[in-house]
Parts: C-alpha cells; structure tokens; sequence
C-alpha cells in the first residue's frame, strides 16, 4: 500500500533482494617506462606518468579492525539495494558515526551486518512459530517469558511489523502492554493497524482505533491513512466515506497514495461520483496530484459525462509538467472519436506521439475507427504502418476494421488476405470480423462467397444478432433467392421490430422479381406492425402504390408520414403531401406555389399513378410541372414512356406522347430509340415504322434513332427491310456507326443472306470506316457461317493492323475460323494469344480448340488440354464434358470415356442424350455390343427418352461385323420405345443387307419402306443393284426410269456382297 510508505513502518521492505555483489577487482596500476623527454611547464599536471595522482585526495585513518570495514562495506550495499527498491521516493537513512569502543560493543552484539541483534530475530522467529498452534494452546506470556526485560521499546515494535498472522500481533501486543518498557504510541498502533487491515480484520482495526484514542494517542496522518486504505481495501466504501468525512473537522492533510488508494477503490466499484468529490476535496485542501491520480479522476470525470471539465483537468495536468499516461490520452482520443471531433483527435494524438508514448492497441483502434467514418483511409493505412514499426501486435478489431477499409478502397483481395491472417492468428472469435467480410464481398459482388463466410461463422457456433440477420437477407436480395429471404426476414422479426432498411430490402426483391402481390401483401403487414419507417422505405413504397395505381393508399401514407417532424423537409415527401393531399381538388396547381420545391421524381411517380386512374387532367398538370418546373423533368416523362413500352402498356405510352405532342414538347431521341427497340420486341413493326417516320425528319435525328429502326426489322425478321433501310441511309450519307453496320450485318446472317451482308462488310472495309471490338467480331462471324474461311481471315489481319485490340470472344471465333479450314496450327496459335493478352481463357476458348483436337483425331492433345483448363480453376459445364467424351468415344478410348463419365455424375452434371450417344458409340467401337444396348435401354429410365440416332450407331456397328439378325432384331425394337425410323435407319439396314449379300431380305426391306424413301439416292440404287442381281431386270429398269425422271444419279459403285465398307450418302 502506497499510503503506508513510512521510514519507520516500512524500515525493512519485503520484496528486499539479498543479492551479493562481487567485488570489483583492482585495475593493476600502469607501468611506468622512464621517458627522456620533459614535460612543459605550461601543461597541465593531470596525465603526467612522473606525477601520479594518488589514490584519495583525502586519505581517512585506518580503522582499528579490518573487520569493521567489510561491515560498513556490506551495510552500503545493503542500503543501496534498500533505497533502489523503493523508488524516487526512498529516503536515504542517516549515516552514524559509531567510536572503535562503539564498533567493539557492535560486534559483541553479534549482529554480523543484520539489521536487528540475535535476540531481536529470535524474539521474531518465536512469535511466528506459533502460528502454527491452535488459538488457546499456548501462552503468551510463558512462551515469551525468556525475552522479559531484554527488549527494548523499539525492539518490541520491530517484532511486532514482522509478523504475519493477526493473532499472533494480536497476542504479542497485548503481551507487549504488559511490559515495563512499553509506553502508548500512534506508531505501534499504527503497525497492529495495518496488519489488521491486510488481513481484512476491519472490527478489530475499528476497536483498536478506540483504544488508541482512550490511551491518549492523538492519530496522526499515518494511522488515520492506515485505516481509510483497510476501508478500501476490502470495499467498505461506506465506512471509508463516513470515516473520511470525520477526518476533514480535523487538521489532518493525507498523503497522495492515501487518495490514490481511495479513488482507485471507488472507482472500481463505479462510484464515479464519489470519485469526483473526493478529488475535489483533494484539490481543495491543496495536496498536489501525482500522475496516477489525474488519470483516475479523468476517467471518472467521462463516465459521468462531465467531459468539459475532463478536459480542464488534462489541461492543468499538462501545465502542472505531469505527463499524461497512455490510457488518459486513450479515454480522450476515444471520447473525441466517438463525438466526430477529428481535430481534437488528431491534436491529442500527436501531442502523444511528441510525449514518446506508443499508442495501445485500444488507442490505435479508436483511431482507426473514426479514420473509417471520416472516410481518411490514407491516414488509417499509415497508422497500420506505424503499429507495424512500433511492434503493436494487432487484434481482431483493428482487422476488422482494416477489413472494411480495404473493402470502402476496393482492395477486395486485400481484405480477403487479412481475414484469413486472422483466421490463421486464431483470432477470429467475433461476429463483426465475419459479418465485415461478407459486406465486403457484397460490395465486390461476389455473393456467393458472402454466403461462405456466413456459413463459416455458422460453422463457428457464433450466435446470430440483429446485424447478422440484416446482412444475410442482403445476401439472399442480391441473389433473388425469395425463399431463403423471406425465412431470413422471419428469423430477424423474432429478434425485434423488423429495420427500415430491411424492409426496403425485401420490397427490392418483390418488385425486381415482378412478385407485386407479395410487395402488397408486405406493406400491409408492416403496416399492421407499426413498423418506423424512414425516407428510402417511403420511397419505395410509393413506387409499389404509384405502380399499381393505388390512390387511396398513397394519400393514406402520406397524411400519416408528414405528421413525422423528420419529414418536414424531405422534398420527396412534401410533393406528394401538396399533390395528393394539400391540392387534392385543384385542377389549377401550377401556379398556386412556388415550383422550386417540386422533386421531379415524385413528380414522375404520380404522373403514372394518374395515368393508370385514368385521370387525365390531373396527367395533363403533373406534365406541364415535369416539362416546365422540375429539374430533369423530361427525362422522367421519357423513362416513364420507356418503362410503359417494357411493360406492355404501350397505349399508355402513346397516350403520353400525345399529350406531349399537344403540350408542343416532343420526346428525347433516345426515348423514341428505346420505343422502337420494344416495338420490334413485341413484333409490332406498324407501330415502330410510324414513330420513326415521325421523327426520322428532325434535324437533331442521329444514329441511335437509325439503328433502332434497323434492329426492330431485324428482331421483327424483315431482313430485306433492314438491308434495304441501311442501303437508303448510307446513300443519304448519314452516319450509321459501327454499331448499326453490326446490327445490320448480324440481322443479314441470321436470315442467311450471307451476300449482302458480305456487301455491306465489303463496304465499311473499303471506306475504312471507324470500326470497334464488336463490329469486327460480327463480320468475322458473318464469314465464318458463310464459310468465306479466307476472307475472315483477311479481316482479323485487318483489325490487327488498324490497332483494334481483339477480344476473348474474337480469339474464339479464329480458333473455329482456322479449325474448321483444317489449320490446326494456326488455331493454336490464336489460343495462346488469348492467354497472352491479359485476360483469363473462359470455358469456351478451351472447349472451342478441344473440340477441333477431336475432329482432328488428336486425342493426346485434346486430353491434355481439358487437365490444363481444370488446373486453371475452370470447372467444365455439362457441353464441356459432352465435347471430350465424344473425343475419346471417337478415338475407341472406351476406359477413358467411362471414367470422364462417372466424373461427370459426380460433379452433378447430369448426362444428357449427346451424352449416351457418346457412350454408345464407344462401346461400339470397342465390339462391346451388349454394353451398348445396355446404356441404350438404360436411357428411359434415367430421363432421357432413346433417339433413332441412338439405335442407328448400333444397326451400323451391327451390319459393319456381318450380323444382320442381330440388326434386324434391333430395328424391329425400335417400335417398342414408340420410334418411327428414319431415313439413316432405312440407309443403314438397306448396306448391310447389299455388302452381307442378303438380296432376298433386301428386296423384301425396300418394298417394306420404297413408299416413305422416294427419291432417296442411295436406296433407289441399292434397290437396282438388287433387283439386276436376282434377274428381275424389268422392275430394275423400272426403277432406273423413275430415278432419270426425278433427276436422280445412279450409283453403279454398289456391289451386292462387296464385304467392304460403302460409304452411305
């Protein structure tokens, strides 16, 4: 206890360290070499070898035994370890000057450099062995009576202060009282006192302060400090109060550590109030605070809210030269945080930082949250910084924090990076840490992997609050997941009164789904709720009502939200409050207010609440405030327009331009661009011609209006019109762009008349228009399906050297440009130019030069390239997998194809016909048959009905080894899965039966089908060669006649019984 430090009571401190120095060993004198060389006489003496400096100035008389000094020698030492423990605060002990007669009695004491005689340690050493007895097994006065008559006064006292047990003090006093040398003091009450206190035995110490009174002893500053430190030590703030209060009818003035101990008491018990009191009791009676006081009456001053004076105290702690600590300067720089004061922030810290005080953690968080909300991310990078210099090991909140300021700057993967250092540290115990994460990856977009870290906390056995809920319906909003939103919006109502912003969330996701009836149905219920709303749910439910033309509703909402003192203001409200409510009846408004509080959205929102009612004058008005009055008004009327022609109220939307047309205003161009667009959407040519007839004319017309009629032709499949459009355009010298030249030769190949759209790239090439990315992948594309490989060719070159940077889909289109012209090579080297150019290859570059590795018949490299794509993270699509099972299944890889499918399944990609077809045609190559009809029979009842394609791989593989039956059985089972063959079925039994020599059944097949099959090459000469080869040669020529009619070729190649392959046409 600070309060009791006293040259008396604390004469023998315990925490005394009995530490031997050694002894420093004598530096050998120099030797002196004899120099020829004489010093000056006008140098100095010191440092001259001939004179050497002796070594005491002063020599003292030698002691009359040698033994005395190595005494005083280890009391020095002793003293100074004694003073160095105790502080700044020590007071050095006076030194005495003892007579050889006085050394020889003190050796005769045989002290042996203690501090107390051998009777004195003994006399100590047998009070507190009885600690050991039970109270009333010994006596005092028999266990003491050797030591009668030979302790002094003093003595007595120094046995007294070293013990430890309150019994063995309490019965060592009373026997102390007993002696003859005893005489009544403060001090060795003072002493029983504070044993008393240590212990906790608070009635004894109050009794025996008592006892000191009636013997006469006047407490003194010491005792009186003894008693209010026992008090606070234990928590009897009452009594320490009360008694504390008696103290100051007396000239008593305590100590500073007596304070100390009294604020710290009370203030760990928050009792702020009584904290502040007492320190300005203290300040009054004119003791002077020491550092640790100041920081205590500060952090009471804040809790109470008395921050000003706070502040005044920290100011004359300053100006008293008391430097602050770091947690006063922590409190302050929080407290400033917390109220904005950024200047005041700032100014404490760098004061700090001038004091050479390291922030703490604490400090640096404070700092950093308030760097967030003032949006100085700079100076919150750089406070890391230096955190990061000074050795401050970071917490879960300031990674947090970091976190989201990573998150506000767009550094997404420096704020993933951080979370997982976190993670790593195992500091990843709060709510707040994951939930600052997930915000972050919404920012970025990434919902899903929002998901993942609210799974991971999930996983963390974190209970879910208030806020966590919010941010999880956020993350199902974004994703339109309505079911999980919705059980989201449940889970956060349980927890309390739904927020404003939550219910903005939700009503977002109804209207952006189309879901109205679900939107009304929830602003009913939170309606019914009482839920507060603020200025973005209003707004959004205004649009809910404006949309749906519900009127009464609107006025409702308004009348009850303007009552709201937070509304007065809000320019949103306040036009719908004087429309809707204030003007209700007035046909007349726009001149009976000013107009420079109207928002032209509201504005915009009532305009097609009246237009749905019908009420027209009321339209009429709300227009002439639009055009005339609001700022951005004629755009609001435009989208307005645009919105009604997405929706399908496209009489609506004429409706309004009509009234338009008579206010003397017409449209945006853009707005009657974006009219057309939704014309030609809906196949509404006559209309889209009309209004662009209408304004086709007008000296502002520019390209948008152009190309928008041309992509309504072409969305409406009047490709002729469109060509024919462009062509009238370009002769007029207006400037399509390279957006309508694309529009239009995309419309041209889609029809399939690849020459004009060959006319018009010729065209743009040879005018050397401005051309884009877009432009030069259409017509690259165009000629690929035109099958014009070369001249596809020559337009990359010639986007390449006019510097037009390629895309990933223009790499794409050259893969297929120069693999379908048989260029492997070259195709190649266009896929490593996509991965060369700086973005990442997608699924279809890889997939696209795969696919052409297949038709090539280059397995090996196909295969390796599909292992490259999955390393680079890419994970194949269901076509993907389709694409490479169909490499190996051609390459007869029948074990590869099987275990590319099963991988298939097991990433939940479900096979599909191609699939099995695949499948199938391995299982054929490898003479598999079974395995084959097996996953033929095996497709119905996996959801995926056969084909005739299916069974014609088999009917093929059937006739190609000779067994005709087992290729009639097949076919003959086609019926049963309710399949009618088709001409390649017909093709495939017809050569098998020609090259297995089977003339009979051939004849017997053609007649069966020669109805279904007319004019079909191939089984019109299969069905010559048969009939010449059986000696029919009427029906032969028969049908020769009938194939010159038709202008079918004859193929005299077929050989009946040929055993080799004939290619079927």
């Amino acid at each position: 206890m600070e309060c009791l430090k006293s040259s008396f009571l604390f004469s023998n401190p315990p925490f005394l360290m009995e530490e031997k120095k050694k002894k420093k060993k004598k530096r050998p004198l120099p030797i002196l070499i004899p120099c020829s060389i004489q010093r000056d006489p006008w140098s100095p003496s010191f440092g001259d070898p001939t004179r050497p400096k002796p070594r005491t100035l002063n020599p003292k008389k030698p002691l009359s035994d040698d033994n005395a000094r190595r005494i005083i020698k280890k009391k020095a030492a002793y003293l100074s370890i004694l003073r160095r423990n105790q502080g700044p605060e020590a007071q050095t002990p006076r030194w005495i000057k003892r007579s050889p007669e006085q050394m020889v009695q003190y050796l005769q004491d045989d002290r042996n450099g203690h501090l107390y005689g051998k009777h004195v340690v003994a006399a100590i050493k047998k009070v507190r062995s009885l600690s050991q007895k039970v109270d009333g097994d010994y006596d005092m006065r028999m266990e003491m009576a050797s030591f009668v008559g030979k302790l002094s006064f003093k003595e007595m006292c120094v046995v007294l202060k070293e013990q430890k047990g309150w019994r063995q003090v309490s019965d060592f006093f009373a026997w102390m009282k007993l002696q003859l040398s005893y005489r009544p003091s403060v001090i060795v009450y003072t002493i029983v006192l504070r044993l008393y206190g240590q212990v906790g035995k608070l009635k004894l110490a109050e009794e025996l302060f008592l006892e000191m009174l009636d013997a006469g002893c006047e407490p003194d500053h010491v005792a009186c400090g003894t008693m209010l430190c026992s008090y606070a030590r234990w928590g009897r703030h009452k009594a320490m109060l009360s008694f504390y209060s008696a103290l100051k009818q007396r000239p008593i003035i305590l100590s500073v550590p007596v304070f100390n101990f009294m604020l710290s008491s009370l203030q760990k018990k928050s009792l702020h109030s009584q904290v502040v009191h007492v320190w300005r009791d203290m300040l009054q009676i004119g003791v002077t605070p020491n550092n640790f006081t100041y920081t205590v009456a500060i952090t009471s001053l804040l809790k109470i809210g008395l921050h000003q004076d706070a502040f005044d105290t920290f100011d004359q702690m300053r100006s008293n030269g008391v430097v602050p600590e770091e947690v006063t300067y922590s409190l302050l720089i929080n407290l400033n945080a917390k109220s904005g004061n950024r200047d005041q922030v700032q100014r404490l810290y760098e004061d700090m930082r001038f004091q050479g005080i390291i922030p703490s953690i604490y400090t640096c968080a404070s700092l950093l949250s308030l760097y967030y909300k003032c949006q100085d991310y700079p100076r919150a990078l750089s406070l890391f910084s230096e955190m990061v210099r000074n050795k401050i090991s970071a917490d879960e909140v300031i990674y947090g924090l970091l976190i989201r300021i990573y998150g506000k700057l767009g550094l997404y993967d420096d704020a993933h990076k951080t979370f997982q250092e976190t993670k790593h540290r195992g500091q990843l115990t709060s709510e707040k840490t994951y939930l600052a994460m997930a915000q972050v990856h919404l920012t970025s977009g990434n919902v899903d992997k929002a998901l993942q870290v609210i799974d991971l906390m999930k996983s963390s056995n974190l209970c879910f609050s208030r806020f966590a809920y919010i941010v999880l319906l956020q993350c199902y909003v974004i994703k339109e997941d309505v079911a999980s939103a919705e059980g989201t919006f449940l889970a956060l109502s349980k927890t309390g009164p739904p927020d404003a912003g939550s219910c903005s969330d939700m009503l977002s996701l109804y209207v952006g789904l189309n879901l109205t009836n679900k939107a009304k149905d929830f602003i009913v219920r939170i309606r019914e709720d009482h839920t507060h709303f603020d200025k973005e749910l209003y707004r959004s439910v205004m649009k809910v009502y404006c949309k749906e033309g519900m009127l009464p509703e609107a006025e409702q909402l308004t009348n009850q939200m303007v009552k709201n003192e937070s509304f007065k203001h809000d320019k949103f409200l306040m036009t719908f409050y004087w429309i809707l409510c204030e003007h209700k009846g007035d046909h007349e408004l726009v001149a009976s207010d000013p107009i420079d509080k109207f928002d032209a959205t509201a504005l915009g929102l009532m305009l097609s609440l009246y237009l749905i009612n019908c009420n027209f004058s009321k339209t009429n008005i709300l227009l002439k405030l639009l055009l005339g009055y609001a700022v951005g008004g004629s755009k609001i009327v435009s989208q307005l327009i645009i919105n009604l022609s997405k929706e399908g109220e496209i009489s609506k939307a004429e409706l309004l331009n009509q009234q338009l047309v008579k206010l003397g205003c017409r449209m945006e161009e853009a707005t009657v661009a974006s009219l057309i667009s939704h014309y030609g959407k809906q196949q509404m040519l006559k209309q889209a011609e009309d209004i662009f007839a209408e304004y086709v004319n007008s000296p502002t017309s520019s390209k948008v209006l152009y190309n928008s009629m041309i992509n309504a032709y072409a969305k409406c499949g009047k490709q002729e019109k469109a060509y024919l459009l462009y062509k009238e355009l370009t002769e007029q010298g207006r400037d399509l762009g390279a957006v309508g030249i694309s529009i239009a030769v995309n419309s041209l190949t889609n029809g399939g008349k690849h020459q004009e759209a060959e006319n018009i790239i010729c065209r743009s090439l040879k005018e050397n228009l401005e051309l884009d990315t877009v432009a030069y992948n259409t017509f690259i594309k165009a000629m690929l399906e035109a099958g014009k490989l070369d001249f596809a060719s020559s337009i990359f070159e010639r986007m390449c050297s006019a510097g037009v940077a390629p895309s990933i889909e223009t790499f794409n289109t050259m893969i297929s440009v120069y693999g379908q012209d048989q260029k492997l090579d070259r195709a190649v080297e266009m896929f490593n130019k996509a991965g060369s150019f700086g973005g990442p290859l997608d699924e279809k570059t890889y997939m696209n030069l795969i696919g052409y590795y297949g038709k090539a018949g280059m397995m090996l490299e196909a295969s390796q390239l599909f292992s490259e794509m999955q390393k680079e993270v890419i994970k194949p699509g269901k076509v993907s997998y389709n694409i490479m099972i169909n490499v190996y299944a051609n390459a007869g890889a029948l074990h590869e194809t099987e275990k590319l499918y099963q991988a298939m399944q097991r990433q939940g990609c479900l096979p599909d016909s191609f699939t099995y077809l695949s499948l199938v045609q391995a299982y054929t190559r490898s003479l598999n048959y079974s395995k084959a009809e097996e996953t033929v029979r095996a497709m119905e009842s996996k959801g995926v009905p056969p084909s005739c394609v299916h069974f014609n791989i088999l009917l093929h593989a059937y006739t190609k080894a000779g067994l005709i039956d087992e290729a009639k059985r097949v076919y003959e089972e086609l019926s049963t899965f309710g399949l009618i063959p088709d001409l390649v079925c017909y093709r495939t039994m017809l050569n098998g039966y020609l090259k297995c020599g089977y003339v009979e059944e051939g004849i017997n097949f053609f007649e069966s089908i020669c109805k279904s099959t007319k004019g079909d090459r191939f089984i019109m000469s299969a069905a010559v060669h048969f009939y010449k080869y059986a000696g029919n040669e009427s029906k032969a020529k028969e049908i020769l006649k009938t194939m010159n009619n038709m202008g079918v070729p004859f193929l005299k190649k077929l050989v009946v019984g040929s055993g080799e392959r004939v290619k079927t046409p």
